[in-house]
């Protein structure tokens, strides 16, 4: 029986201090699921009985089949505490990596977090990535340390281990906590430390309060403690959980303790003094039981030592007296100890209770949204919150206060899309026939009966043809309507932070980069968003759309109940918004509402595989699945490449078999073809290496290009434009570790510059340039500002790190490549032009100014697709040694008429300061000159376009001067094994070129946990093979971490005397590298050097194939 009626549910839905939206969040296999159960069986939705084995929250086939969860689901619960009714509107969320996605939108959507731990397995990387994404979204967690039964029966731990073993699993979680909190703490602080660096009179001061700003910081509310009521000790299996409260309430009168000075001396280093019934303090240091032990923890081992172990009926009743609970004689007689055990338990120490009084009371309402966390959604952390529109900052009041009165905006955020099935929708549920309904069910077979009679009397058409049968009609409606019922509709996962959305109402739905504004500004102006506009008639540029709310829904795990109206505070779905939302979206009644910032992705989406129908005629079906995939799938991304053939990226093995399976049987019902997975690699190059292949020392080195080049056997390239009016000389080589590692993590940070910088490139005159930037100034907050200088100084620290030959280089910096942020630089060395770096403004009047932008295009487009096998390059440096150009009259281009010219003149250039570090227009972003009509009837084409194309195949030819490598994309693997199965692990991981870091041994158990690195080209059903290789002793979670140079040359063959003897003839061990590169080369259509014929002299014959 359903506690939650209509009546009740719109009244809590309208008191937002009554609700409570929160999440379960966890590594997979800690027990998520089966905890929701023990929480949906409060309710009256599924039987106690039942919890744990149904996963009702699993509604998936798929889940059901594999054990794990693999999409957030939300379900309305109401608890009743100390009289007071709450609703607590509960989202079970993924616990395996590849669904990471699904966590974030169901973060997003919450103000609190229940973290679930394995007492057994501890924190696992899947936990800390849950409580980095609980602090990103500023939801405040509390913590359940699940299976606790466990310890009982599988570890066998004596109370007194158990409880340091849970203390240490509690300083695990912790010590993560403590991680977040440093590095956001420092993260604020550290550029004034490099300040400190600049003014060495006050450093001393600076350094202080460097220091003191962690001492300072309130820390109080960030660690969990069973005193401080926010840690739950459980076996969600066995339907129990209790925290300290309980025990301190039950022994307080006996001890005579007051009852709040026992809840606080319960969990620490307190004992009770046998003589004088005190607690004292000091229970480690005078070998005494810890009050948890003796009060709390050898109940419980007595309890599962009589039901469980011993399984002493007698002594089950007298416990049961003891405790005032009521067992039912089907219980007592019972042969199963677990069934007695949860039958016990489940009165005595009631999980879902002990559970959801935490939830009321530690975790916070949704009108107690912070200040921080208000802007943090409508601001993303490189703008200024203050460089809004000011209509859009009066808001964050709104946000603040989470009202839902009529006056108040309507503000809705949409996480998601997730499909249903239509014919489970309520409005096509079969309910019981109103008169009304009779009626008109009657008079429509009314009239199909006329029409079948007239149909009777005239058997042929006017042409002669035989008219379909009344039968064959109603067949042929009849499968129209089970079509359109199997078909799936889109639901929005949603919650509304301000007003209150109802049924009829036109919003506006804001896209993702929909800016306040500029949409004002279209307002003020008279523009009107056309309401019949969907997402698919959007042009360049548009964001809004209007929409009016059909159908409003709550969420009920499996099922699906209709709202008239939601007010403020509260999760629910929206039904017809498919053609207005792709993924994610804001929904408003006011244009000044900003698009609510993206959501925090923890998952690099890199496995990718192209599809196709195995049927031509299949086509349309395919592309038409593929778009509602991209709409029901946070992760998945659907690319249609420049060959024409569809890719799907997924986040993993196990994402990316559900991302088929759906598409076979859900969007496309049709059958498809995949290919092997695609990998992405990258190019590099590498010092040249001083021993070969069997570890002998090179005598000779030869650097020289692989296409026998003469003129460039050197490191230094030579290239001229094709109409040789300008000349490029240009080397390569391997950029420091620890710079390429600053590029790649500050991707972002060199995104948002160059998006600052290019949204001031079309200006004209010197006077707008100044103005623009003086507004730009406003738009970088201090802190990304701050962060662009200590970006700088570690560059130039891991330069002056690296050797002479790289002083002063932070300062020579071209530009960053590919797409202006990635992990690659080109180098500003020519000695007679003086040109400012990235970080500063283009200025100067040198000619070669003029085609900056076409160099740096050429570079761009270099390292975007290397010479090996057309992958995106990294950790390459080209530097530029040279470049000329000819006389102004050879390149026949009238300076006049340039309007390029602006670069000529010195006082077009913006004065200095205006941002930190001299930040403003880059090379790569200046205006590029119109070319006249003689320049592009040139039998070269247009002389910007020949530096391009020079630069490009420069870049190509410095590259292969060079040792070249391919670099792998790398997971790291973190696999939990019993001791027994340790040997075959480790085979498995070397048959697949991983490498293992390092095993530590769980305590108190036979089970390690291993970390290693294993090559994502050779993971692919890695988890069956090492499951079934250690008779599924072996569990692996795999999770993208770096990428790492396979240390072998492509184009390797044995040259030496040592390495004929070693590898043969004909390196029949073969070459990991050139076979990568070689299957890259054969998928993308490029020719690959490979003997189609190896042994002519062998008979090839039908019946003899080898």
């Amino acid at each position: 029986m359903r506690l939650l009626n209509p009546q009740k549910l719109n009244e809590l839905q309208r008191n937002p201090n009554r609700v409570r939206n929160i999440c379960i969040l966890a590594h997979v296999d800690h027990g998520k699921t089966t905890l929701a159960d023990s929480l949906v069986a409060t309710n009256g939705i599924i039987s106690p009985k039942m919890a744990g084995k149904l996963r009702y929250m699993d509604s998936r086939k798929d889940e059901q089949e594999r054990g794990i969860t693999m999409k957030s689901s939300s379900i309305a619960l109401l608890h009743n505490k100390g009289g007071e009714e709450y609703l607590v509107n509960l989202i079970d969320s993924p616990g395996h990596v590849d669904f990471a996605s699904e966590v974030s939108t169901a973060v997003r959507l919450c103000d609190g977090a229940v973290v679930v731990v394995d007492v057994v397995e501890g924190v696992c990387p899947q936990t800390q990535a849950a409580l980095k994404q609980a602090w990103l979204e500023n939801i405040r967690p509390v913590l359940v340390l699940n299976k606790m039964d466990r310890l009982i029966l599988e570890m066998k731990l004596s109370p007194l281990d158990a409880y340091v073993h849970l203390t240490q699993i509690l300083e695990q979680v912790n010590a993560v906590m403590g991680e977040l909190f440093t590095s956001e703490v420092l993260g604020r602080t550290v550029p004034e430390k490099s300040q400190s660096q600049i003014d060495p009179d006050k450093a001393s001061s600076l350094l202080y309060d460097w220091s003191a700003g962690l001492e300072d910081a309130d820390d109080s509310h960030l660690y969990f403690s069973p005193d401080q009521g926010n840690v739950i000790f459980a076996s969600a299996v066995d339907g129990w959980g209790f925290g300290i409260e309980h025990f301190a309430k039950l022994y307080a009168d006996k001890l005579g303790v007051n009852e709040k000075v026992l809840q606080k001396t319960l969990w620490g280093d307190f004992y009770l003094h046998g003589k004088t019934k005190r607690v004292m303090k000091g229970a480690q240091e005078k070998a005494k039981k810890p009050l948890f032990v003796q009060f709390a923890l050898e109940n419980l081992w007595a309890v599962y030592d009589t039901v469980v172990i011993r399984k002493e009926k007698d002594k089950l009743q007298k416990i049961a007296d003891s405790l005032n609970i009521k067992l039912t004689v089907r219980d007592m007689r019972h042969t199963d100890g677990k069934v007695q055990l949860q039958a016990l338990c489940g009165q005595w120490l009631p999980l879902a209770k002990t559970l959801l009084d935490m939830v009321c009371t530690k975790l916070p309402a949704p009108c107690e949204i912070t200040e921080e966390k208000a802007e943090k959604l409508m601001c993303s952390a490189t703008e200024r919150f203050d460089s809004l529109p000011s209509d859009t900052q009066k808001l964050k009041s709104v946000f603040m206060a989470c009202s839902s009165d009529e006056d108040a905006p309507v503000i809705v955020f949409i996480s998601k899309m997730f499909p249903m099935e239509r014919r489970c929708l309520p409005q096509y549920r079969s309910h019981p026939l109103t008169a009304a309904e009779i009626a008109e069910r009657r008079e429509k077979t009314r009239l199909q009966h006329a029409q079948r009679l007239a149909q009777s009397e005239t058997p042929f058409s006017v042409e002669g043809t035989h008219l379909l049968s009344s039968g064959d009609q109603m067949k042929i409606e009849e499968q129209k309507e089970q079509e359109q019922n199997d078909a799936d509709a889109f639901i929005a996962f949603a919650r509304v932070f301000s007003g209150t959305i109802k049924k009829g109402q036109e919003l506006y739905v804001l896209g993702p980069k929909h800016e306040p504004q500029s949409a004002l500004e279209k307002l003020e102006s008279g523009e009107v968003i056309n309401p019949d506009l969907t997402l698919k008639d959007l042009k360049s540029g548009q964001h809004i759309t209007r929409v009016k709310i059909d159908q409003l829904y709550l969420l009920m795990g499996r099922e699906l109940e209709t709202l008239d109206s939601v007010p403020a505070g509260n999760v629910f779905g929206i039904g017809g918004l498919e053609e207005h939302v792709l993924k994610s979206a804001t929904l408003s009644s006011t244009v000044a509402c900003p698009a609510f910032t993206e959501l925090a992705q923890v998952v690099v989406p890199i496995v990718r595989v192209a599809v196709e129908p195995t049927h031509a005629q299949d086509m349309a079906a395919l592309v038409r699945g593929l778009r509602l995939l991209n709409q029901a799938d946070a992760c998945v991304q659907v690319i249609v490449q420049e060959t024409g053939e569809h890719v799907l990226v997924t986040a993993g093995e196990v994402h990316l078999q559900r991302c088929l399976d759906d598409l076979r049987e859900r969007y496309a019902k049709v059958a498809i073809n995949a290919s092997e997975p695609i990998v992405p690699f990258r190019e590099t190059v590498v010092v040249p290496p001083t021993v070969d292949m069997v570890n002998e020392a090179i005598q000779d080195q030869n650097t020289a290009s692989k296409d026998g080049d003469k003129e460039n056997a050197g490191e230094v390239i030579t290239l001229s434009t094709s109409n040789k009016h300008s000349t490029i000389k240009i080397r390569a080589a391997p950029l420091p570790t620890e710079v390429t590692s600053l590029l790649e993590v500050h991707a972002d940070l060199l995104k948002a510059v160059d998006k600052h910088i290019h949204s001031e490139a079309g200006q004209q005159n010197s006077e707008m340039f100044e103005d623009s930037l003086s507004e730009s100034q406003m738009v970088l907050t201090e802190r990304t500002l701050k962060a662009i200088e200590t970006l700088k100084e570690k560059l130039k620290d891991a330069f002056s790190s690296a050797g002479d030959e790289w002083k002063c280089a932070e300062s020579q910096i071209w530009s960053v490549g590919p797409r202006r942020c990635g992990p690659n630089i080109l180098l500003n060395r020519i000695p007679a032009y003086d040109h400012p770096s990235v970080w500063q403004r283009l200025r100067g009047s040198d000619r070669r100014l003029e085609y900056d932008s076409s160099f740096v295009n050429g570079f761009q487009l270099a390292t975007l697709a290397g010479p090996l096998c057309e992958e995106p390059m990294m950790g390459v440096c080209f530097i530029v040694e040279d470049w000329t150009l000819a006389e102004e009259t050879q390149l026949d281009h009238p300076s006049s008429r340039s309007p390029g010219s602006e670069h000529n003149d010195p006082s077009a250039a913006a004065k200095p300061g205006s941002i930190p570090g001299n930040l403003s227009l880059s090379a790569c972003q200046a205006p590029s000159a119109i070319l006249p009509e003689s320049l592009l009837s040139q039998p070269y084409g247009p002389f910007s376009g020949q530096i391009m194309s020079a630069v490009k195949e420069g870049c190509r030819k410095a590259f292969q001067a060079r040792p070249q490598r391919l670099m792998a994309a790398m997971y790291s693997c973190n696999i939990q094994v019993n001791a027994e199965a340790l040997g075959k692990m480790y085979a498995v991981l070397g048959r697949r070129h991983g490498r293992v870091l390092h095993g530590d041994m769980q305590e108190g158990s036979s089970t390690f946990t291993v970390t290693a690195v294993l090559p994502v080209v050779e993971s692919f059903e890695f988890a069956p093979e090492i499951r079934k290789q250690t008779s599924g002793l072996a569990s692996p979670q795999l999770v993208f971490s770096h990428w790492e140079v396979i240390d072998i040359d492509p184009f390797w063959t044995p040259h030496t005397e040592e390495e004929y003897l070693h590898y043969g003839e004909k390196a029949d061990s073969g070459n990991r590298a050139r076979r990568y590169m070689d299957a890259v080369r054969r998928r993308k259509g490029l020719a690959v050097q490979e003997k189609l014929v190896e042994f002519a002299e062998k008979q090839r014959t039908l019946s003899k194939n080898k």
